[in-house]
């Protein structure tokens, strides 16, 4: 089989993992070596939906021993197969580099023979790019379920980044969804990751020159939909990845049907809204300081019309109005419209001087959120006797609803109405939704 058409199967193929954005890494460059890992990330584009589009995002294999329900490589799949070699993958890396094509690699694969044997070309494939071509670029690797620990740690060691995917949110489901995967196999190279992390780290301090082990992290990626796991539940999860195992991210991928099995759901549209709010519970999370049980309670899915944070503010109703120029930096993280940068700004300008409405304007406040949560000087921005919970729910679902003229222009929705002349075919919307460029 030709090279050409290798890439284009195994690049295909990779289309379906959502975990591949860069972040940068603090790898040195050797001296004579190609590529650099910047701080900023290596990244000049991204798709719609958050995709990195400036890696070589393939897989080293299609060909896998597993039969996961939910994956388009599974065993009982028919679909076209391919596999690189070591040189094959590193040499094309190389030449797409050079002519400027990429920056980096992000480097998956089905498991081939077995775990060991899959994550030994992976390794070979890395030792070719450092050694051979000295390259310094950014490389994220995946990590081989069920591959042993000496050979996790020496992929590691070469890669910026490594992910281990969880893939399903429930032991449950991957039981009845992918048997030859268990939770431990899951777990376990997470755990290897995070402390191998931590000892480098540690022994960094104490000699000169600095080892480097999967610099930007580890991440991981769960499908949301293929079962029927709570967004409670998902969130949950999260949080508890994050605190167990200092993930860098946590990825969610709306599925899209690829299989046939009797407990996958079959002619639903992928769940795009839903991953889109599990991203903002995420950044709530990781960025706002709120707890996975503050965002959702037992049994609660998100509000469609609400995004989590002006959600959560609903709830605690009875926490606002907060008054701008006395309110604890941790409180005005919570206010809808007001985010880290802009907290940072109130925080500094007020303690020059009081500030007004309009000043927070100039500190780019989201006031058409914002404004039914807060107070300046003591006052509301807006008639005080209308801050009632059915009002300020109104005006957050729509725009502005005190202005007459605003409430004589509808909007183009999305979701109302028929526009299915304005869709381009359905085999280039999966294409779309899945990632592929």
């Amino acid at each position: 089989m030709e090279l050409m058409e290798k890439l284009k199967i195994l690049a295909d193929s990779a289309k379906y993992d959502a975990s591949c954005s860069s972040s940068g890494s603090s790898r040195t460059t050797d001296y004579g070596g190609i590529g650099s890992p910047t701080a900023a990330g290596c990244c000049h584009a991204f798709s719609a939906d958050g995709r990195c589009i400036s890696l070589l995002k393939v897989l080293f294999t299609n060909y896998c021993i597993n039969d996961c329900k939910y994956c388009h490589n599974r065993i009982s799949n028919d679909i076209p197969r391919a596999t690189f070699t070591p040189e094959e993958l590193s040499e094309l890396c190389i030449d797409f580099y050079r002519r400027n094509y990429i920056e980096g690699l992000f480097l998956s694969s089905g498991i081939i023979k077995s775990p060991d044997y899959t994550a030994e070309l992976l390794l070979k494939t890395l030792q070719l790019l450092r050694f051979k071509y000295g390259f310094n670029g950014y490389i994220h690797v995946k990590g081989i379920p069920g591959a042993s620990e000496r050979l996790t740690r020496e992929i590691g060691f070469l890669a910026d980044r490594m992910s281990v995917n969880i893939e399903l949110p429930s032991e449950k489901g991957l039981k009845l969804l992918a048997p030859q995967k268990t939770k431990e196999s899951v777990l376990s190279p997470m755990k290897l990751i995070k402390e191998t992390i931590s000892e480098v780290k540690e022994a960094s301090l104490t000699v000169k020159h600095k080892q480097h082990f999967v610099p930007a992290g580890q991440s991981t990626q769960m499908i949301i939909g293929a079962t029927g796991d709570s967004d409670h539940h998902i969130l949950n999860l999260t949080q508890a990845l994050y605190n167990k195992y200092a993930l860098k991210r946590v990825y969610f991928s709306a599925y899209i049907p690829v299989g046939n099995h009797p407990a996958l759901p079959k002619d639903v549209p992928p769940p795009l809204l839903r991953e889109h709010r599990l991203y903002q519970a995420d950044w709530l999370m990781r960025f706002y300081g709120f707890d996975a049980r503050e965002i959702l309670d037992e049994g609660e899915s998100f509000d469609p019309l609400l995004d989590p944070k002006c959600n959560w503010a609903m709830k605690n109703i009875h926490l606002f109005p907060v008054e701008i120029n006395t309110a604890p930096y941790e409180m005005l993280l919570r206010v809808p419209g007001i985010g880290v940068v802009c907290a940072k700004r109130i925080y500094r300008a007020r303690k020059v001087s009081s500030l007004d409405f309009e000043d927070l304007k100039k500190l780019r406040v989201v006031l058409k959120r914002a404004a039914y949560f807060i107070t300046c000087k003591g006052k509301y921005m807006y008639n005080a006797f209308k801050m009632n919970e059915a009002f300020i729910y109104d005006s957050l679902v729509h725009a502005s609803p005190m202005l007459e003229s605003v409430r004589k222009v509808q909007q183009l929705s999305f979701f109302d109405g028929n526009y299915d002349h304005l869709l381009p075919p359905p085999a280039e919307r999966l294409t779309a939704v899945s990632g592929q460029l």
